[in-house]
């Protein structure tokens, strides 16, 4: 279901948190996410980076209302890793956002309970620790114009708050093209400014 919501909230960069419990230590790590792709290569990364850990467990949210999702319990019985890690995601209306917990066992089974305190407050830490700040959702949009609607285009982009991703102006009969980036509510005004017609 997609929200009606303008914004989202994710992490402006990295951040780091721990937690021990006997003996064994948790360290969280969040990154802001804008793929699946990234975050395979971020998991990646962390599983050569920390390849002597006993569990590398995660989760992440992408999309503007966190719609794709994961949580992943790497070995750990089911549900006590990754689950309280989303959980963090969640109560902090986070998306895309990538959270990993390495886990260096301490000798000592923390038992179910133990385990989801451990992952839920390590991935809180982190999160404590963070930045997280406030993005507009944008959707992208191609637009096809002529050299003489080049001002009140631009006029348009400038007042809907749309952002210039590429730009090809017309040489002769070729027609201009922008590709833009534009909030969806701007959408209409912005295809509006270019096709007058256009219903």
């Amino acid at each position: 279901m997609m929200s009606s919501a303008q914004t989202y909230k994710t992490l402006k960069s990295s951040c780091t948190g721990q937690y021990k419990e006997k003996g064994s230590k948790f360290l969280a790590f969040g990154f802001p996410a804008s793929s699946e792709e990234a975050i395979k290569e971020r998991l990646e990364t962390m599983k050569k980076k920390f390849f002597d850990a006993r569990h590398i467990c995660y989760a992440y949210r992408l999309g503007p209302d966190g719609e794709t999702w994961r949580a992943n319990d790497s070995g750990e019985p089911s549900s006590t890793a990754g689950k309280p890690i989303l959980g963090q995601l969640l109560s902090y209306d986070l998306t895309n956002v990538l959270m990993v917990v390495v886990r260096y066992f301490g000798g000592v089974k923390l038992g179910t309970g133990g385990l989801i305190n451990a992952y839920r407050s390590a991935a809180r830490d982190a999160l404590e620790q963070a930045i997280i700040v406030e993005k507009r959702i944008l959707e992208t949009l191609e637009l096809q114009f002529t050299y003489e609607q080049t001002d009140k285009v631009m006029r348009a982009i400038h007042d809907t708050g749309a952002q210039i991703v590429e730009q090809s102006y017309a040489d002769g009969s070729l027609p201009c093209r922008l590709t833009v980036r534009v909030p969806p509510t701007e959408r209409q005004t912005l295809l509006s400014a270019v096709n007058p017609n256009r219903n």
